[in-house]
């Protein structure tokens, strides 16, 4: 299965065309569950694992993988099931997430596949596993669920999001206050820590759980612009969108907005935990003006702070 898995570079031919490639995989019983080919090194039989002391209750060990000690993690576990139990026919799913390496410890991996986001759906209400899902898919009659691993990674090595009021220039936060941002992403959690990172700003936060949602907000806007004579550039500050969500993706969304003389203008931050290099690469492709990634708090104040410099005619921070 390792082999199967391309590179980045063979992968962007699926960038904005709306397409994702999805890697399947079991837990206990036959329910597949996926993550988005992306964020994958590579795919493995379990190796020997040493214990590591005082880890979180879902980390089961580290593997020296390639020269590095990689945590690994019971995904079964994470997500609030049974704890998976390794075994010689358990697999790793190895990841990269935020600039960090980690690996999951499955069951049996199924396959790769290449579907459309519009394929993509929210997750049911009514399903145990809500909450630690992003979305699901239907392939062959069966359900995949697409597991919020930001959510996982979030909970087992908590993010300090918040700043510290006190080291926020008095005349940005009186600036700031009450500019708009859109921010578009479908992981919950996601959108929780940059509305904190924001708070102390006085920004007003507006969301959407997927592109096509956003896509939908800014042309109304748009409309409303027509008779308010406020384009939607002087409106928002910026739009903060992820690259992987439902219905539509990141980067389609980005090339929406530039083809739409009403919104080409618009400030537009790729928000994301994918691999930093490969994102750097799209905001050229796609007409972005800067990439974040997940979840730097720090970064993204300073990026916010320099947008309202430029939005209140502030100097430069030196």
């Amino acid at each position: 299965m390792a082999g199967v898995l391309d590179s980045v570079d063979s992968r962007t031919r699926l960038v904005g065309q709306n397409r994702l490639e999805l890697l399947m995989f079991r837990l206990h019983s036959n329910q597949l569950f996926a993550i988005n080919v992306f964020k994958v090194q590579e795919v493995l039989r379990l190796p020997k694992m040493n214990s590591l002391p005082g880890h979180h209750p879902h980390v089961v060990g580290v593997a020296h993988l390639r020269g590095q000690a990689v945590s690994v993690i019971n995904l079964a576990q994470a997500i609030g099931m049974p704890a998976l139990e390794p075994t010689e026919n358990s697999n790793l799913i190895v990841t990269e997430y935020n600039s960090t390496v980690q690996a999951f410890l499955v069951g049996s991996v199924d396959r790769i596949v290449n579907l459309n986001w519009e394929d993509i759906m929210p997750p049911p209400r009514t399903s145990g596993r809500q909450h630690y899902l992003t979305a699901i898919t239907r392939l062959d009659d069966k359900i995949i669920e697409i597991i919020d691993v930001e959510k996982v990674l979030a909970e087992i090595n908590p993010y300090s999001v918040a700043l510290d009021p006190s080291q926020l220039e008095e005349e940005i936060v009186e600036a700031a206050k009450d500019m708009e941002i859109l921010m578009v992403d479908d992981s919950p959690t996601a959108i929780s820590q940059v509305r904190q990172t924001l708070e102390p700003l006085g920004i007003i936060l507006h969301t959407a759980t997927n592109g096509k949602k956003g896509l939908t907000i800014l042309k109304d806007w748009a409309d409303a612009s027509e008779e308010s004579g406020q384009p939607v550039s002087e409106k928002l500050l910026m739009v903060i969108t992820d690259a992987e969500m439902p219905e539509m993706d990141g980067y389609s969304l980005t090339t929406e907005i530039r083809e739409d003389k009403r919104l080409k203008d618009l400030f537009v931050v790729l928000h994301t935990s994918m691999s930093g290099n490969f994102n750097k690469a799209m905001v050229q492709k796609v007409g972005c003006d800067d990439f974040l990634s997940k979840f730097q708090p720090k970064m993204l104040a300073e990026l916010v702070e320099n947008r309202v410099r430029d939005r209140a005619g502030l100097p430069k921070a030196q």
